[in-house]
C-alpha cells in the first residue's frame, strides 16, 4: 500500500449494485493508488510547491494514518489532555455492543460535547478521505456533529450534521446537512428527534466528495471534530479505504469477496444466525447512486480543468436491508422483530432528483501556486451563470459588471442581465490611503469597500474590478499598467491579480498572511511584495514572483521572512527590483532579495531611533539615470521629521523638521491634549524630480523643494491627509483624506479638483428629487448629503451632532425633510442652505419619513411607535396629528416601514405590532384595513412578521409586504386578500422594496444583495440576484426617470436598467453569451448558497394539531397501570439514601416514579399498583430530627438553560452575623424609602387590586408600598437576597424566601402577617435557593420548590408551620402551582415532564402520590418553564421555545399547542377567557383563549389558529413577575431591568411604577435647593429624581459607556438656567447636562482613561476631574477647554475630589478656594487656587501608611477625604491604614487632632452639613452613624451588599446610601 510522496490510496472502478445491498464492488480487491495532480514542470518548482503547501498549514499524507486511524485511541480521549469535554459526558457500558462508549447528553447541545483537539488553534491533521463515526442517537433527542475541514488552499469549512436541521443550507464556509429518520408510516417526519428504536449507526462521510460536490473545493485534511448531545459514540476512524461495515475480514477471506472488509476493531458485534443489516444501520454520504451513469467511474484521474467545473450534488443513501431501489435516496427498513413499530433509518438531505450538466465556464486561472487547485466558485470564477430548471449553464459574459442568480423556469423572463453597474459613490472602506495613478496619468485607481474603481479624471467614467467578498485592504499597480494586485480584509487574506487592461482576474491565491496591510509592485510587474501580520500578530514580509501570471503561469512564493520590528510602509526600488526599503516605528531598513531569501539591514538613526516613521519614497532622477548610487530615500515621521538617506551607503544625509507657519501676533499655546511636540504630523510623502509633496494630519497638502527651504504650495483639506502621490509627469498630486475625500492638485494652475467624496459610515436612507435630478442620503457619520445624479458629485453637506435617520424630498418645493435620532424632524431649504423649521413631537429616534406624491402631507414614525402627520403644502410645515403606539416600536431606521399610495390617498405602515400591517386614509388617518401577517403562512411553525411595506404605482391597488420568512406577499390594498407571493432565494428578509412605475420590475434589498423579479410574470417566476455591496443594503429605489436603480449600504451604487435584448426564439432558455472582461461582475455561486440546490421541502407537523402524547391516556384513579423507568445506555444514576434511613431509623424515603416517554424499557425496575405511584410517607420532625432528603454536594450542578431559575448576584462583601442595633425609639436614622426593584428576583412582586396590597423586593428587603400615597413600609429580617414572594388567597399572609449565604446555612422562608407587618414564623429546609412558593386554595398548605441545585419539593402546614413532606426531584423543576379546583393536587413543570402531585392524608400524616407525563412531542427538545390554571380542567404551560401547550388535567393529556413567542416563556397568568404570557424576549402578550374549552372537546382535531393575540407590549427586559386583576384588564409586571410597569390592556399602554438603575450606582448628588437629586450608574445613565416623591424626572443615557462620577453646580449658581450636572464616563469624556433644558450642553475629552472623580469649583465656572491614571484635569465648561493637567497623583486612581471656600487666611497661601484630591495609594493633596487668575498652589500633601497584609483583605477600601463642613480647616480622612479609624487633620496645626475607631475599614464616607454627624459605610453590609460631639455611634443594616456610597443632603435632613443598585433613603432624626 503506497504512502507518502503525495499519493493517497483510493478506490477505482465501477460501482456495482448486483451484489449485496450496500456493497461496493471494484474490479480488484486491492485499491489502486491515486496520484495527486501536479503542475507541469519539475525540479526546483516542484520542490518549491511542496514547500509552499507545507508552509501553508496543509499536512501531507502520513504513513502512520494508513490503512486506518483510531482517532480516540491516537488522541487518548480518555485522558482529556489532547481533547476536551463539556457538560454531561460520561463513560457507560452499552448492552448491544457490550463495550464502553461515551454518552453525551443534555438539553442544550452546544453545552454538552466532546471536542478534538482541545483548542481551536490546534489541528488534528487527519488526511484520510473517509471519516467513520460509530454512534447511536439517544431516543427522542437531538444531536449535532460538527466537522472543521481544511481545503488544500487553507480555507476552513464547517460541515454539520444534525436532526435539528430541517433543510439543507450552505455558504462559502459552511455546510449544514439534516439527518433524517424515516419510518414505514403514512406520515413522513423528515426532521425531528430520533425515534425510540434508533439503532447503532456507522456514518461514513466522504470528505473529499462533500467539498467537491457542494463547494467545488479540494479536501486537505480534517482539522477538528465536535460531537454534541445527545448521542452515544463508540469511536471515530479515518481512512483512505472505503470499508464495508457489514463484511468482516474473516467473511471476506472465506468468500473471497472483492471488497474492503471492516477492520476487526471497527466491527459491530453480530450474533450467530443474525444479519448485520437487521441490527445496525450504515449511512454513506455522499452516495455514488446520485451520479449519472457516465460519472460512476472512480475519480483516479487528475481533477477537472479550470474551464470545466463540475457541480454534481449527490443523492444521500442509506444502506439497509432490503434496499428498495437503487435509484431511491431513501431506504425503508422492515424489521421482523417488531412489525408494529418499524425501526427508523436515518438519511441526509437534500434529496436531488434533477440531472445536472457540466457547466462550461470561461477559463480563469485561479490556481496560482503550484499544487493549488481552483478555489471556491464564488471566490475564483468571474463568469455569468444562470441556474434554470434542470440545467446549469455557464457562458462568457459581455463587458458589463454584474452578478446574477436566476432561479425558476427554463424560460428567461428578464433581459439578461437587467441591471448593469454604472457608478459608485464612495471611497475607502477599510482604509483611505490607497489611491494610485495609472502610467498615462489620466486615471486613478482606488477601492470602495469590496469594489475596485478606475476613474478617468477628465470624463469621470468608471470601470470596475468585481470579485472581492470583503473590503479591499491594499492595492498595487505595476509600472506598465499591466498587473493590478489587491488584497482583502477577511483573514486569511486573499490576493487577486488582475489584467489591468481587460479587467480579468488572472490569479486568486491565499497569502500566508492573516491580514495584508501593504502591497508593492516592481516596475516590470515581475515581483510583488506584501507586508502584514500572521495569525499570531507577528509582522511578515512575503515576496511573490508574478512574471508568469500573464502567460498562464503561476504565482510563486520567492521568499518569506518574519520580523520583530514595526513596518508601516514598504517599497520596491524602481531602479533595482531586488532592493526594497521599509520604515516603521523607530526603524528604517533596506532589503535585498537574493538567492531565494529576503535579508534586511537597519539604517543607524542615532538619536532619532524613537521616531514614529510613517512613509517613504525614492527620489526620481531628472535624467532617467537608474543607478543605485543616484537614488536618495526620503522618510517622513509623525513628529514632522524628514530623513534623507543614501541608499547605497546606508547613511543618513540630512534630517529636517517641518514646522507649521503661524502669524507673529499669535503666541504659541499649549496643546489641549496629551500629544507633545509642535512639528507637522506627516502621514505621507511623495517625491518628484524637483519637489516633495507632504500630507499631514492638520489637513494640509504641502509642496516643498527638495532642500525644504520654504513651502511652494499648500492646499487645505477638510480632514487629515492620509496619502499623497505624484502623477508620472510630476504635474499633479493625488491626495486622500481620512474623511473620505479623493482629489488632486494641479501644480501649474494651482487648482484643486475633488474626484470623489464619501460617507464614512453606512448609509441609512435616501430620497430622490425629480426636477433637479438630485439625491439626498443620510448616514451614521452624522451627515446629510445632496448629490447630483448625473455627475455623481456632492452638492451640499449638512452636518449635525446627532445621527440623521430618515430623509424625504418635497415633490414640488425646493425643500427636504430629515429625521434624527433625537426624535426631531427638520425641514431644510436647498435655496437658502439652512433649516426652515424643527418639530420635536417624537420621543424616540425617527425610523421613517414619507411624503405623499402630491406634497400635501408628511408622515414620520419613531422607535417609540408614534406616528405624526404634518401639513407640508407650504415651506414651513406644521403638525396636524400625533398618534401614540401606532407604528411597530423598532429602534432601527427602516425607510420602508411607512408607505403612501401613488394617488396620495392611503398610508400603510407596520404596526401597532410587528405582525400587523395597517392601512389608513392619509388625510383623516381613519383606519381602512388591518392585516395580520402571522396568519398569511399557516404552514409555518414560526411566527411571521412584517419587515417592509410598499404600494404598487398607479391604480393597481396592490400592497406589497415583506415578511420575516423571506417572502414578499402581494395583498389587495382594499380587502387584504393575498394575490400572490414572491420567495426570496436569500436567507434574509427583504428590508427594502421598490416597484417600477410600469410595474415591470420589483426590487428588494436582501442582505448584501439586490434581488430583481419580473413582477407581471405569473406562477413561480424566477429572480436575478446582484452582489457588490460588502455590507447589508438598507434601501433600493428607482430614480425618478425609472432608467436607473439606486442601492445604498456601505456605499451608493447606481445601476442602469437595461432594455430587453433581442433573443433567438429557437433557444428561449439559453442566455446570451458574454465574455469575461474588465467589467465582469462577480458571480455568487448558487450551488454554494443556501438556496442553491433543489431539495425536497421538509414537512413540519402543524402545532395546531398535536399528535397524541402516548398510546395510553393518563389512567383514572382506581384503574390498573404500570409505570417504570429504564435506561438502555448502561448503569443509571439513582438517588440513594442511607441504609439507616431504609431500615426504619427514619421514615421511608420518598420515591419518585416516572413513566418513560418511549414506553417500557428492558424491564421494569419498580412498579406501582395503580395510576398513582407513592412518592412520600408522612414526615415527622420529632421522629427524624435532622433527617431530610438533601443532595450531597459532590460538585457544582449545571444551571438549566432557563432564565426562570434565580441566581443570586455575586457579592464580594461578607455580611456580619450580628449587628448591635440602637434601642427602639432612639434611632437617629429611620428608613424612609427604597429606590429600585430587584430585577434579579423571580416572581418577587405581588399585587391585589381588591385590597390595594402591593409588595416587592429590593435586595433583602420586602417593600410594601401604597400606590396612592407613595408611602412605604420596609420588612427587614432576611439575611440574604430575597428570591421570590407569594401571597395567600385571602391576602393576610405573605411568604418570602431568601437564598443561603455566609450568614445562613440554609434558605430562610419568612411568613409575614400582612396587617401587622410582623414576621410570624421562619421556615428553613432548602439548601441553596427557593425557586417558587405557592399557597393552596384553602390556605392550609404552602409548597416550596428548591432550585436546580437543591432539587427538593417541600410541603408545609400553615396551621402548625410543620414540614409535612419533602420529596427529592429527579430533575430541575421550573415552576409549581396548586390546582385551584382541588386543594389536594398540585402541578410542577420541569426539564422533560409535567408532574401531577396528589396529597393523601392519613390521620396526621400526609404523603404524595405522583404521576408524570413527558413533554409533548410537538415541543421537541423544549422544556416546560411556566404554568397557570385556567377554566376547569385546563392547565396552560409555557415552554423554553416560546410555545404554550394546553393540558386537560382530568386526563393528563395535552391537546393543544401554539407558538406564542420567539423566546422562553417565564410568566403565564390566566383568568376567564384571557391569558397573559411574558418571556425573555421582553414581550408581554394578551391572548384570547375563550375557545379553548371548545377545542378540548374536539380532541386531536383541535387547531390553534382559533387562539388569537389581542395585544402586545414590549418592555425593557425579560418578564420575571406579574400580577393582574380578575378581568386581566390591568396589572403590574416586573422585568430584569429593575422596572415595575403598570399595564393597561384597555389603553394598550405601559407606565413605569418603580424604576432604578439595573447596575451599580456610582454617585448621588443634590441640587442646592434640595428639590432634586441625581444618580449615575454603570449602565451609562444619569437620572434626576424629585426628592419629595422620589419619582424619576429626567434620564440622560449614554450607550456603551459607564458613568462613574457626578457633580451638581454649587449654590453660587442659583438661577434655574444655571442648574447643571457634570458626569464623567469610562471613555475619558465628561458631559455637562442642563436640568432646565433637559439636554446635553457640552462634551469634553480631557482624559485618556476613565474618569473616577469630578467636582465643580465654588463659583461653578471650573470643573476638576480625576481619572484612573491619577491625572487631575482642570477645565472651563464655558469654553470647553482644559487649561491645566496635574500629574502629582500619577499611578493611582483618583478616588475623591472636593472643593470649598477658604475661610481662614492664615494658611499661608493665596487664593480664595481650597480643593483636595485623594488617590488609591493613600495619598491626599490639598490645593489653594484662584482659577480666574490661573493660580493653583499645593498647600499640603498627606500620605497614610498601608498595612503589610493588605493583600489578604480582599476588597480593598478606597482612600477618601472630605473637608469638615463645620470647620473647613479640618480634613476628615478614611482608608486603608494601620488601623480601622477616622482621622481628623488640621490644616492650621499641620497634625491629626482627633481619631475615631471603626469596626471595619470604611468603604464610603459622608459628613452632615446640618449637625456634627458623620456616616461611614462598610463592606460588611452595614453603616455606622457617628456623633462627632458626643462620640456615640449607632449601627444600621438593610443593604445586601457593600455600602459603597453615603451622601447627606445639603440640609442634613436626609441620608442616601447605596449598595450595588440599591438606594436607601434615611431620615435623620434628632437624638
Amino acid at each position: 500500500m503506497a504512502g507518502g510522496g503525495g499519493a493517497r490510496p483510493a478506490r477505482c472502478g465501477l460501482v456495482s449494485r448486483s451484489g449485496s445491498p450496500g456493497l461496493e464492488v471494484p474490479p480488484a480487491s486491492l485499491p489502486i493508488p491515486r496520484a495527486e495532480a501536479r503542475p507541469a514542470g519539475g525540479g526546483e518548482r516542484s520542490r518549491r510547491a511542496a514547500q509552499d503547501r507545507s508552509s501553508g498549514g496543509v499536512p501531507s499524507p502520513a504513513a502512520w494514518q494508513h490503512p486506518f486511524l483510531n482517532v480516540f485511541r491516537h488522541f487518548r480521549v480518555d485522558e482529556w489532555k489532547r481533547s476536551s469535554k463539556e457538560g454531561d459526558v460520561a463513560v457507560v457500558t452499552d448492552k448491544v455492543l457490550k463495550s464502553a462508549v461515551y454518552r453525551i447528553r443534555g438539553s442544550v447541545s452546544s453545552s454538552n460535547y466532546i471536542q478534538l483537539p482541545r483548542t481551536s488553534t490546534q489541528s488534528l491533521g487527519l488526511t484520510g478521505r473517509y471519516l467513520y463515526v460509530l454512534f447511536r442517537p439517544l431516543p427522542t433527542k437531538h444531536f449535532v456533529i460538527h466537522l472543521d475541514v481544511s481545503t488544500e488552499d487553507g480555507q476552513v469549512i464547517r460541515v454539520s450534521f444534525s436532526n435539528l436541521f430541517k433543510e439543507f443550507k450552505s455558504s462559502a464556509t459552511w455546510l449544514q446537512f439534516p439527518f433524517v429518520f424515516e419510518t414505514k408510516t403514512s406520515r413522513r417526519d423528515l426532521a425531528g428527534v430520533a425515534p425510540r428504536d434508533v439503532r447503532w449507526t456507522c456514518l461514513q462521510l466522504d470528505l473529499h466528495d462533500i467539498l467537491m460536490f457542494y463547494l467545488n473545493r479540494h479536501y486537505g485534511h480534517l482539522k477538528s471534530i465536535r460531537l454534541c448531545a445527545s448521542l452515544l459514540v463508540r469511536n471515530l476512524y479515518t481512512s483512505d479505504l472505503c470499508f464495508d461495515p457489514a463484511v468482516t475480514v474473516t467473511e471476506a477471506r472465506r468468500a473471497k469477496l472483492p471488497v474492503n472488509p471492516v477492520p476487526r476493531e471497527m466491527a459491530f458485534p453480530v450474533p450467530k444466525g443474525e444479519s448485520w443489516h437487521d441490527l445496525y444501520i450504515h449511512v454513506r454520504f455522499p452516495s455514488d447512486s446520485s451520479k449519472a451513469p457516465h460519472e460512476q467511474v472512480e475519480r483516479s484521474c487528475p481533477p477537472p480543468e479550470a474551464g470545466h467545473v463540475s457541480r454534481r450534488p449527490p443523492h444521500p443513501v442509506v444502506f439497509g436491508k432490503p434496499l428498495l431501489s437503487s435509484g431511491s435516496p431513501v431506504a425503508q427498513i422492515s424489521s421482523p422483530i417488531l412489525p408494529c413499530q418499524v425501526p427508523s433509518a436515518p438519511r441526509l438531505l437534500p434529496e436531488v432528483s434533477l440531472t445536472y450538466k457540466h457547466p462550461e465556464v470561461s477559463s480563469v486561472r485561479a490556481s496560482s501556486i503550484p499544487g493549488q487547485r481552483p478555489s471556491a466558485w464564488d471566490e475564483a470564477t468571474d463568469a455569468h451563470t444562470v441556474v434554470s430548471g434542470k440545467h446549469v449553464l455557464a457562458d462568457k459574459s459581455s463587458r458589463v459588471p454584474m452578478a446574477l442568480e436566476d432561479l425558476g423556469s427554463c424560460k428567461l423572463f428578464l433581459p439578461d442581465p437587467v441591471l448593469r453597474l454604472k457608478g459608485v459613490i464612495g471611497f475607502g472602506g477599510h482604509s483611505t490611503q490607497w489611491a494610485l495613478w495609472t502610467k498615462d496619468g489620466v486615471s486613478v485607481v482606488y477601492p470602495c469597500h469590496a469594489v475596485i474603481i478606475v476613474l478617468h479624471i477628465d470624463t469621470r467614467q468608471q470601470r470596475f474590478f468585481l470579485g472581492h467578498t470583503d473590503k479591499v485592504s491594499a492595492l498595487a499597480l505595476d509600472g506598465n499598467d499591466t498587473l493590478l494586485a489587491s488584497a482583502q480584509v477577511q483573514p486569511p487574506s486573499m490576493v487577486r491579480l488582475w489584467d489591468f487592461q481587460t479587467g480579468g482576474c488572472l490569479s486568486l491565491f491565499r497569502s500566508p498572511l492573516h491580514t495584508i496591510c501593504s502591497l508593492s509592485f516592481s516596475g516590470s510587474g515581475a515581483l510583488l511584495c506584501g507586508v502584514g501580520k500572521d495569525k499570531h500578530g507577528r509582522t511578515v514580509v512575503v515576496a511573490w514572483g508574478t512574471d508568469q501570471v500573464g502567460l498562464g503561469g503561476e504565482v510563486v512564493v520567492l521568499a518569506r521572512v518574519h520580523t520583530d520590528f514595526d513596518i508601516q510602509n514598504f517599497r520596491i526600488a524602481f531602479f533595482d527590483e531586488t532592493r526594497m526599503a521599509s520604515c516603521g516605528r523607530g526603524s528604517v531598513r533596506l532589503w535585498r532579495l537574493r538567492g531565494g531569501a529576503l535579508r534586511s539591514c537597519a539604517v543607524d538613526l542615532g538619536e532619532y531611533c524613537a521616531l514614529e516613521l510613517t512613509d517613504l519614497a525614492f527620489a526620481q532622477t531628472p535624467d532617467g539615470h537608474r543607478a543605485p548610487s543616484a537614488s536618495i530615500l526620503f522618510v517622513c515621521s509623525h513628529s514632522g521629521h524628514i530623513l534623507e538617506i543614501d541608499h547605497q551607503h546606508m547613511a543618513v544625509l540630512h534630517i529636517r523638521r517641518l514646522l507649521p507657519t503661524q502669524p507673529p501676533a499669535v503666541p504659541l499655546t499649549e496643546k489641549q491634549n496629551f500629544s507633545s511636540g509642535s512639528g507637522i504630523a506627516i502621514s505621507s510623502l511623495s517625491v518628484s524630480t524637483a519637489t516633495c509633496a507632504v500630507g499631514s494630519e492638520d489637513g494640509y497638502l504641502r509642496l516643498w523643494p527638495l532642500d525644504f527651504s520654504s513651502v511652494l504650495l499648500e492646499a487645505e483639506h477638510d480632514g487629515p491627509v492620509s496619502s499623497v502621490s505624484f502623477s508620472p509627469d510630476g504635474l499633479r498630486v493625488l491626495s486622500t483624506t481620512t474623511s473620505g475625500h479623493l482629489g488632486f492638485l494641479d501644480v501649474p494652475s494651482r487648482e484643486y479638483t475633488v474626484l470623489a467624496r464619501s460617507h464614512m459610515a453606512p448609509v441609512l436612507a435616501l430620497s430622490t428629487e425629480q426636477n433637479r435630478g438630485q439625491m439626498a442620503t443620510v448616514s451614521l457619520d452624522h451627515t446629510v448629503r445632496i448629490w447630483d445624479l448625473a455627475t455623481l458629485q456632492q452638492l451640499y453637506d449638512f452636518s449635525s451632532g446627532e445621527t440623521p435617520c430618515a430623509v424625504a424630498f418635497h415633490p414640488t418645493l425646493p425643500n427636504f425633510f430629515c429625521g434624527f435620532s433625537s426624535g426631531a424632524v427638520r425641514s431644510f431649504s436647498l435655496e437658502d442652505s439652512g433649516a426652515l423649521v424643527e418639530h420635536t413631537r417624537h420621543r424616540g429616534a425617527i425610523t421613517s419619513l414619507v411624503i405623499t406624491p402630491d406634497g400635501r402631507f408628511l408622515f414620520s414614525s419613531c422607535s417609540q411607535g408614534s406616528l405624526v402627520q404634518y401639513s407640508c403644502a407650504v415651506s414651513r410645515c406644521c403638525v396636524l396629528r400625533v398618534a401614540a403606539n401606532m407604528v411597530y416600536q423598532d429602534g432601527r431606521p427602516n425607510p420602508n416601514i411607512l408607505a403612501v399610495s401613488g394617488d396620495s390617498c392611503r398610508l400603510a405602515f407596520v404596526g401597532p405590532s410587528k405582525c400587523m400591517v395597517t392601512v389608513m386614509e392619509s388625510a383623516s388617518l381613519d383606519e381602512l384595513l388591518h392585516v395580520d401577517v402571522s396568519t398569511l403562512n399557516l404552514a409555518s411553525n414560526h411566527l411571521d412578521w412584517a419587515v417592509a411595506v410598499c404600494f404598487s404605482p398607479g391604480d393597481s391597488g396592490h400592497l406589497l409586504v415583506s415578511t420575516s420568512s423571506n417572502k414578499i406577499v402581494v395583498l389587495d390594498a382594499v380587502s387584504g386578500h393575498t394575490i400572490r407571493k414572491f420567495s426570496s432565494v436569500r436567507s434574509r428578509a427583504c428590508s427594502s422594496l421598490a416597484l417600477s412605475e410600469d410595474s415591470s420590475l420589483l426590487l428588494a434589498a436582501t442582505g448584501r444583495t439586490i434581488t430583481v423579479w419580473d413582477y407581471p410574470a405569473q406562477g413561480n417566476s424566477g429572480c436575478q440576484v446582484y452582489i457588490g455591496h460588502s455590507e447589508p443594503v438598507h434601501v433600493v429605489a428607482f430614480t425618478p426617470d425609472q432608467q436607473q436603480v439606486l442601492s445604498v449600504g456601505d456605499a451608493i451604487f447606481l445601476w442602469d436598467v437595461l432594455a430587453a435584448p433581442e433573443s433567438d426564439p429557437s433557444e428561449p432558455g439559453v442566455p446570451p453569451v458574454h465574455e469575461a472582461g474588465s467589467s465582469v461582475g462577480q458571480l455568487e455561486d448558487l450551488a454554494s448558497g443556501a438556496s442553491g440546490l433543489p431539495r425536497q421541502q421538509v414537512p413540519i407537523p402543524s402545532p395546531a394539531s398535536p399528535s397524541p402524547l402516548s398510546v395510553h391516556d393518563r389512567p383514572f384513579e382506581g384503574s390498573a397501570g404500570t409505570f417504570s423507568t429504564s435506561d438502555e445506555e448502561g448503569p443509571c444514576e439513582e438517588n440513594h439514601v442511607s441504609e439507616a434511613f431504609l431500615q426504619g431509623q427514619g421514615p421511608t424515603p420518598p420515591v419518585l416514579v416516572e413513566r418513560e416517554a418511549s414506553g417500557a424499557g428492558d424491564g421494569p425496575r419498580e412498579a406501582a399498583k395503580g395510576s398513582w405511584a407513592p412518592a412520600a410517607v408522612p414526615y415527622h420532625c420529632s421522629q427524624t430530627g435532622e433527617w431530610s432528603l438533601r443532595r450531597v454536594k459532590a460538585g457544582l450542578p449545571t444551571r438549566p438553560d432557563s432564565y426562570k431559575h434565580f441566581t443570586a448576584r455575586y457579592k464580594a462583601s461578607t455580611r456580619v452575623k450580628s449587628v448591635s442595633l440602637p434601642p427602639v425609639g432612639r434611632e437617629q436614622l429611620r428608613l424612609k424609602a427604597v429606590v429600585g426593584y430587584n430585577g434579579n428576583g423571580r416572581a418577587n412582586m405581588v399585587w391585589r387590586p381588591n385590597t390595594g396590597f402591593f409588595a416587592y423586593t429590593c435586595g433583602r428587603l420586602v417593600v410594601v408600598e401604597d400606590l396612592h400615597s407613595g408611602t412605604q413600609q420596609h420588612w427587614l429580617g432576611h439575611p440574604q437576597e430575597i428570591s421570590t414572594l407569594a401571597l395567600n388567597q385571602d391576602g393576610q399572609v405573605l411568604a418570602s424566601a431568601s437564598c443561603c449565604g455566609n450568614t445562613a446555612a440554609r434558605c430562610q422562608i419568612r411568613i409575614w402577617d400582612v396587617p401587622k407587618g410582623l414576621c410570624r414564623h421562619i421556615l428553613s429546609h432548602h439548601d441553596t435557593a427557593v425557586q417558587a412558593l405557592a399557597f393552596s386554595p384553602d390556605d392550609e398548605f404552602l409548597v416550596t420548590l428548591g432550585d436546580y441545585a437543591d432539587l427538593t419539593l417541600a410541603l408545609w402546614s400553615m396551621a402548625t408551620y410543620e414540614l409535612l413532606s419533602s420529596t427529592r426531584l429527579p430533575e430541575p423543576a421550573h415552576g409549581v402551582a396548586f390546582n385551584p379546583w382541588d386543594a389536594n393536587e398540585l402541578i410542577s413543570v420541569g426539564t422533560s415532564a409535567i408532574t401531577f402531585w396528589l396529597l393523601q392524608h392519613h390521620g396526621t400524616d400526609t404523603s404524595f402520590q405522583v404521576h408524570r407525563e413527558p413533554v409533548p412531542e410537538e415541543l421537541g427538545t423544549s422544556e416546560l418553564t411556566s404554568l397557570c390554571c385556567g377554566a376547569s380542567p385546563l392547565l396552560y404551560c409555557g415552554s423554553s421555545s416560546g410555545q404554550v401547550c394546553v393540558w386537560d388535567t382530568g386526563t393528563g393529556r395535552c391537546f393543544l399547542a401554539w407558538e406564542a413567542d420567539e423566546g422562553e416563556i417565564g410568566v403565564l397568568l390566566c383568568s376567564g377567557s384571557r391569558l397573559v404570557s411574558g418571556s425573555n424576549t421582553r414581550r408581554l402578550r394578551l391572548w384570547a383563549v375563550g375557545v379553548v374549552p371548545e377545542l378540548r372537546r374536539k380532541g386531536s382535531s383541535a387547531r390553534s389558529n382559533s387562539v388569537l393575540m389581542e395585544r402586545e407590549l414590549t418592555l425593557d427586559g425579560a418578564v420575571v413577575s406579574a400580577s393582574f386583576d380578575s378581568g386581566m384588564d390591568m396589572g403590574v409586571v416586573g422585568t430584569t431591568a429593575g422596572t415595575l410597569w403598570y399595564i393597561s390592556w384597555t389603553e394598550g399602554t405601559s407606565t413605569r411604577l418603580i424604576s432604578g438603575h439595573r447596575s451599580k450606582v456610582n454617585e448621588v448628588v443634590f441640587s442646592p435647593s434640595e428639590s432634586h437629586c441625581a444618580t449615575c450608574g454603570e449602565d451609562g445613565s444619569v437620572r434626576v429624581w424629585s426628592l419629595a416623591s422620589m419619582e424619576l424626572v429626567i434620564q440622560f443615557q449614554v450607550l456603551n459607556q459607564s458613568c462613574l462620577c457626578l457633580a451638581w453646580t454649587p449654590p453660587s449658581c442659583e438661577r434655574p438656567e444655571q442648574q447643571q450636572v457634570v458626569a464623567g464616563y469610562s471613555d475619558g469624556t465628561l458631559r455637562v447636562f442642563s436640568i432646565s433644558r433637559t439636554a446635553m450642553e457640552l462634551k469634553m475629552h480631557p482624559h485618556r482613561t476613565a474618569l473616577t472623580a469630578i467636582a465643580f469649583s465654588t463659583d461653578g465656572q471650573t470643573i476638576l476631574s480625576g481619572d484612573k491614571d491619577g491625572l487631575v484635569a482642570v477645565s472651563r465648561p464655558c469654553t470647553g477647554m482644559t487649561f491645566r493637567v496635574l500629574s502629582d497623583h500619577r499611578g493611582a486612581p483618583i478616588s475623591a475630589i472636593q472643593s470649598t471656600g477658604k475661610e481662614y487666611e492664615d494658611l499661608g497661601v493665596e487664593g480664595g478656594e481650597l480643593w483636595l484630591a485623594a488617590s488609591g495609594d493613600q495619598r491626599v493633596s490639598i490645593w489653594a487656587s484662584d482659577w480666574l487668575r490661573d493660580r493653583c498652589e499645593l498647600l499640603e500633601w498627606l500620605s497614610f501608611p498601608a498595612p503589610a497584609t493588605s493583600e489578604a483583605l480582599g476588597l480593598l477600601p478606597p482612600s477618601l477625604a472630605a473637608f469638615c463642613p463645620w470647620d473647613r480647616a479640618i480634613l476628615v480622612c478614611v482608608g486603608l491604614g494601620t488601623h480601622e479609624e477616622v482621622l481628623f487633620y488640621s490644616l492650621r496645626q499641620k497634625q491629626v487632632v482627633q481619631k475615631m475607631p471603626l469596626p471595619f475599614f470604611a468603604m464610603s464616607l459622608s459628613l452632615s452639613p446640618g449637625a456634627q454627624l458623620m456616616v461611614v459605610g462598610f463592606a460588611e453590609c452595614m453603616l455606622r452613624l457617628l456623633d462627632c460631639v458626643s462620640g456615640t455611634a449607632q449601627d444600621f443594616e438593610g443593604h445586601d451588599d457593600s455600602v459603597h456610597l453615603c451622601r447627606f443632603t445639603p440640609s442634613g435632613k436626609l441620608l442616601f446610601t447605596a449598595a450595588h443598585n440599591e438606594i436607601l433613603v434615611w431620615k435623620v432624626t434628632s437624638p
